[in-house]
């Protein structure tokens, strides 16, 4: 035996000695393992345990959950974005310059440097307009216009009348400030102050670059503030929009202010009333030289979006008449004034006005996006309007033209391609080549494109999470996280489930849909339903985004929300929609009942309790549901609803119904008063006393005819709230409708 080498038995004995070692050492792991596993779990269940309170959703939203993600002020040049950020102290912002791709912060402006310069009662950051590099600046200070140039550090008084500046919106070189007061349209000349008035007949029925009441709701949009002017590219000439209301009826809006009240009259066109007259005018700056583009000012059809070609030798413009289903795109050489049709719809529905048409540099012509051929494409034309390119095709929705690189001839634009229910970036050439969507997280997406198109930042958000900011690179590769909702707290919430379904109608429609379930979800319980519905034409509730915090507070409750879009919402192009047409309501409630049958089938479903909830046009479907749909619905709130379409105004309302003298039937068919005998469930109305949009009218017409059929309901005002509930009454509207689900859903109040 070799004297250095161990025998057998002693290796033998060894190894086992060493097995037992290693083998009691994994099973010291094994059990710290599992107690680490069980302990990991443990938490998880209790991390996962916490219920929403009714604080941290209606009155401090997102309290301990979401934290306030950076205010990002867009971008500042090819490279850099600005973010704005409050000293704690004084509570007067910075703008801070970023690095798009180091992150390397610069102070950009300061604002508070400037306080010296301004009155103790005006913040220098609280401007109402500036250029886009905030080197103009304009304030409203004691109802005047001031103008500021940080680089020069002077606060300039602009104005001194009596009457109130609105819209003042700076030239593209600077040089002027234009506006209307007393709806006449004014220029002021930034470098002398001298003021000069361009219109002089403005009245309460004569208005001069200043939108008439149905042009603002529903034409130019609420965004416009009814701002009817736009300046040409080279800072000479403005266009306008003249406005007569003389034969517009009045609606009178009575306020409880005061001893006496107060008295508020708009010119509201309802359907079937004159329309506001109108007249396109272009103005010279220098000359003061007013033209008339239509001769004569024209009362029953419309004119609107004029848009200037980069040069400023053309102007372009849209009419439409009455019916809204011929639309016609007119050129106007702002020279000569020769005027020429250059572009045209026609359809057996309506057709929308062109509300994104970018013109492009270089005399190259424009890009418009048109439903036309049954879904929202973008089409290349000549400046003559000669077709170019279909630049994207078939089955997508493009919802907004984001910018053009005319140096890599490619338009990025918005969308949908394959999923209606959510929102990308794409990019495309102008002959329509290599269609590119460039987001690719599924959810819903909202950018802005950098100077230069190397960079971009997303705020998006999905069913599963909240609102973040991201920032990429033009390719798609991410460069950082700017900003996340999610506080880590948010993880320790159970908050429910959010499923996206699809319903099929009996007539071929598969409806999308998604619901929020309760986090301790048993099908074999029963659960009350409550649907969320907006329901016009065109408009979705069912997005990839995340859901409000009330229905995930409900859904905690053991109330199941839901979302379902009909036919015309959007999801299947303009065919969809056109069956809404000349028939407003029918098929928004036909298509839920549909889905209140499908959810029969669900053996989770409390029959006894199917609820709907909707605000405007949601308010509308919400009292159509309880009335023509009582046999399905029983329990529903509408906020400031349309309750019959010879209400609302005329321009919305004969888009879709067309004039009432031409669709009689369809307007007494659409009227919830005309079912108001099949009503049994319990609704709860709720109106604001100052209405000017879906006036109160409606409301207190409906609450007539059920009152004069001895039926309940609920009846909330608002006193002074407009199309909408104050901010000061919020509170208050938000508890009554949440007891009313408590009450009537789960037989209890609410616990604040």
């Amino acid at each position: 035996m070799h004297p250095d080498r161990p025998d057998r038995n002693t290796l033998n004995r060894n190894l086992f000695n060493q097995d037992t070692g290693n083998y009691m050492q994994r099973t010291k792991i094994f059990i710290l393992a599992i107690c680490v596993c069980l302990l990991i779990e443990h938490d998880t269940v209790y991390a996962q345990d916490h219920i929403l309170s009714y604080e941290q959703v209606f009155i401090t939203p997102g309290k301990d959950i979401f934290a306030k993600l950076p205010t990002l002020k867009g971008w500042i040049d090819r490279n850099h974005y600005l973010v704005s950020r409050d000293d704690p102290e004084s509570k007067i912002s910075r703008l801070i310059r970023v690095n798009a791709v180091t992150g390397e912060e610069s102070l950009f402006i300061d604002f508070r440097t400037f306080l010296n310069e301004f009155p103790d009662d005006l913040m220098p950051d609280n401007f109402i307009a500036r250029s886009d590099d905030y080197m103009h600046l304009l304030y409203r200070y004691r109802s005047d216009l001031y103008y500021f140039k940080p680089n020069e550090g002077r606060f300039r008084r602009l104005t001194a009348t009596e009457g109130k500046e609105e819209n003042a919106t700076f030239s593209p070189d600077h040089t002027y400030l234009a506006y209307t007061r007393n709806n006449n349209l004014f220029v002021v000349n930034l470098i002398s102050g001298l003021e000069t008035q361009l219109t002089a007949d403005g009245s309460t029925l004569i208005l001069n670059g200043k939108a008439s009441w149905v042009y603002y709701e529903e034409i130019l949009g609420r965004k416009s503030r009814y701002k009817a002017f736009w300046w040409s590219p080279q800072s000479d000439k403005i266009a306008f929009l003249k406005f007569d209301d003389t034969y517009v009826p009045q609606f009178t809006l009575v306020s409880a202010d005061g001893i006496h009240g107060r008295v508020e009259v708009q010119h509201y066109p309802k359907a079937g009333d004159p329309l506001p007259g109108v007249r396109l005018g272009l103005v010279d700056i220098r000359s003061q030289k007013l033209t008339w583009i239509n001769r004569e000012i024209v009362y029953d059809e419309y004119v609107a979006w004029p848009v200037w070609s980069p040069d400023g030798q053309y102007l372009y413009y849209q009419r439409s008449n009455r019916n809204q289903d011929h639309l016609q795109l007119l050129r106007i050489n702002t020279d000569s004034y020769e005027s020429a049709l250059i572009y045209e719809e026609l359809q057996k529905s309506w057709v929308g006005f062109i509300r994104d048409m970018k013109m492009l540099p270089g005399g190259s012509g424009f890009i418009l996006r048109s439903d036309k051929a049954g879904w929202s494409n973008l089409y290349h034309y000549e400046p003559d309007g000669k077709l170019v390119a279909n630049i994207t095709n078939g089955r997508m929705a493009v919802s907004k033209i984001l910018s053009i690189d005319i140096s890599q001839d490619m338009v990025f634009f918005e969308g949908w391609r394959n999923r209606s229910e959510e929102n990308h970036l794409f990019r495309v050439q102008l002959d329509g080549n290599n269609l590119e969507q460039i987001t690719k997280i599924p959810g819903t997406h909202s950018c802005q494109i950098a100077p230069g198109s190397e960079y971009f930042y997303d705020s998006y958000s999905s069913i599963n999470q909240p609102l973040k900011r991201d920032l990429y690179y033009m390719n798609g590769r991410l460069i950082r996280t700017i900003g996340d909702k999610k506080l880590p707290e948010f993880s320790t919430y159970d908050l429910g489930t959010v499923e996206f379904i699809s319903i099929p109608t009996g007539d071929g429609f598969e409806l999308p849909a998604l619901w929020v379930l309760p986090p301790d979800f048993d099908r074999m319980k029963k659960y009350p339903v409550l649907f969320r519905v907006y329901g016009g034409p065109s408009r979705s509730s069912v997005k990839n985004s995340y859901r409000p915090l009330r229905d995930l507070y409900l859904a905690q409750h053991g109330i199941i929300t839901m979302a379902v879009d009909h036919r015309g919402s959007g999801h299947f192009g303009k065919a969809g929609k056109e069956w809404m047409h000349r028939n407003l309501g029918k098929y928004e409630i036909d298509d839920l009942v549909e889905a209140v049958k499908w959810l029969y089938q669900q053996p989770f479903t409390d029959s006894t309790r199917i609820g709907i909830s909707g605000g405007s046009y949601g308010g509308y479907v919400t009292c159509l549901a309880l009335t023509y749909g009582a046999d399905y619905f029983t329990h529903g709130i509408a906020d400031y609803p349309v309750t019959d379409w010879q209400l609302y105004d005329a321009t919305y309302t004969e888009r879709f119904m067309e004039h009432p003298l031409e669709n009689p039937e369809g307007y007494q068919r659409s009227s919830v008063m005309t079912h108001a005998q099949k009503y049994h469930g319990n609704l709860m109305l709720i109106h604001g006393t100052m209405d000017d949009n879906v006036h109160m009218q409606n409301t207190l017409r409906l609450v007539d005819e059920l009152t004069n059929m001895d039926k309940d309901f609920e009846l909330v005002l608002v006193p002074d709230s407009r199309h909408g509930t104050t901010w000061s009454k919020r509170k208050f509207v938000n508890r009554k409708k949440i007891n009313f689900w408590f009450r009537n859903f789960l037989h209890r109040q609410i616990a604040e």
